[in-house]
């Protein structure tokens, strides 16, 4: 089972990797960049497996740059939150 087959299992994989993350130490700003980046490859390069990863898709791709950051940043915040 890959982890974006299920939304749950996905934020999980997240937030299993921010940890990670804060562990080595990595910046606030680091972990946007990092997220912004991935949420390109996955909206781009990742067929969605779910309701909620498409409409994240769909918002990516009529999102500006600027709001593309701050859909990555929401995804990290989501994930911190639910510590």
């Amino acid at each position: 089972m890959s982890v974006l087959d299920n939304f749950d299992s996905w934020k999980g994989f997240l937030h299993d990797r921010l940890n990670q993350g804060e562990e080595q130490g990595l910046s606030q700003e680091v972990v946007s960049d990092v997220a912004f980046q991935i949420g390109g490859y996955l909206a781009d390069g990742v067929k969605a497996k779910n309701e909620q990863e498409q409409l994240l898709a769909d918002l990516w791709h009529v999102a500006s740059q600027e709001e593309q950051h701050a859909i990555a940043n929401m995804m990290v915040k989501l994930v911190q939150n639910e510590r």
